[in-house]
């Protein structure tokens, strides 16, 4: 079995709010191995790009374990952090928010070299910045252009140069290519790709796109409303989803076929509030199995067969486990 390069545990982040303690992200496990892709999906709210920044101290987490090569990341000093940035990094859902208007494509990409004195010559650090833009994609002719002057295919390519610089072995992808266009999607899908077999890189895939996620990921997990309710390999989230909420979720995808039908499933009810959940089963509410025992009791991330995690009560009686 592959090394777990990230580990996750009893992960909670909560945010005081004027209206109580908001729990975004609610007693979250999974682990993620050397070299593969583990796609995290949910609606929008539901946690995941809080999930992705905690797991690399861009917020601190309120309890918990992260264990990135089997270190507690959440236990190290401020210095021990720095040196650890350079393992871990991050490209962000926006291409142009997440760049620094004022610098051209060469200065984005140099700052991370800069700030963590990677080079004392400058010729070295140009050189290390154009095989960089080689090898995302990026014309020798734009170094010195700036992010408004570009669209937002080549700026996703000047965020993953950035994150690329120091060599990292764990990227969280914060939903990368949802900004785009579809065409421009699926090269930088294709590229992100290509890099993880060059640079053995391993990902967090963070999306609301199923249809995305399925061509990128090893694994799936399934968040909802801070938790995650179901974790598996993505063949079998797909051709044979656990949960009440991933099958709702797999039957809303498009079907480009007019000869293939799918039935919807429209979930009724809205989803509860995050700020002070109630107590048992989160879906509760818009769950066509529910039971009495939902209201009350809180599922666990149960493994039910060999890397299939599900989370309720009646998985089994319902006749979802095949």
């Amino acid at each position: 079995m592959s090394q777990k390069l990230i580990e996750v545990k009893n992960l909670k982040k909560y945010f005081n709010t004027q209206k109580g303690l908001l729990h975004a992200v609610d007693n979250v496990n999974f682990y993620i191995h050397k070299g593969e892709t583990l796609g995290l999906v949910g609606e929008s709210g539901c946690g995941k790009s809080t999930t992705g920044r905690v797991l690399l101290r861009l917020i601190e987490a309120t309890s918990g374990e992260v264990f990135f090569e089997g270190k507690d990341i959440l236990k190290l000093n401020s210095s021990e952090i720095r040196e650890l940035r350079k393992e871990m990094q991050i490209v962000f859902q926006d291409p142009f928010a997440s760049l620094n208007p004022r610098l051209s494509v060469s200065e984005i990409i140099a700052e991370p070299l800069i700030v963590n004195k990677i080079y004392k010559n400058k010729a070295d650090m140009n050189k290390k910045v154009q095989s960089l833009m080689n090898t995302v994609g990026l014309a020798q002719r734009l170094i010195n252009t700036y992010p408004h002057e570009l669209d937002g295919g080549r700026r996703q390519r000047i965020g993953i140069a950035r994150a690329l610089a120091l060599n990292p072995k764990f990227i969280v992808q914060d939903e990368p290519v949802s900004a785009l266009d579809v065409s421009i999607q699926a090269q930088i899908l294709n590229l992100m790709a290509d890099l993880q077999q060059e640079f053995d890189l391993t990902y967090l895939f963070i999306s609301h796109d199923l249809s995305v996620v399925k061509h990128v990921s090893s694994r799936i997990a399934v968040m909802y409303l801070g938790q995650i309710i179901e974790l598996s390999d993505y063949k079998s989230i797909f051709t044979d989803p656990l949960h009440p909420y991933t099958q709702a979720l797999l039957s809303a995808i498009p079907i480009p076929s007019l000869d293939i039908k799918r039935e919807k499933i429209i979930l009724q009810g809205d989803v509860p509030s995050p700020i002070n959940p109630p107590d048992g089963c989160r879906f509760y509410g818009r769950c066509m199995h529910r039971k009495d025992t939902c209201l009350t009791k809180t599922p666990e991330l149960k493994e039910l067969h060999p890397e299939r995690f599900v989370a309720c009560h009646f998985v089994h009686n319902l006749g979802l486990v095949k």
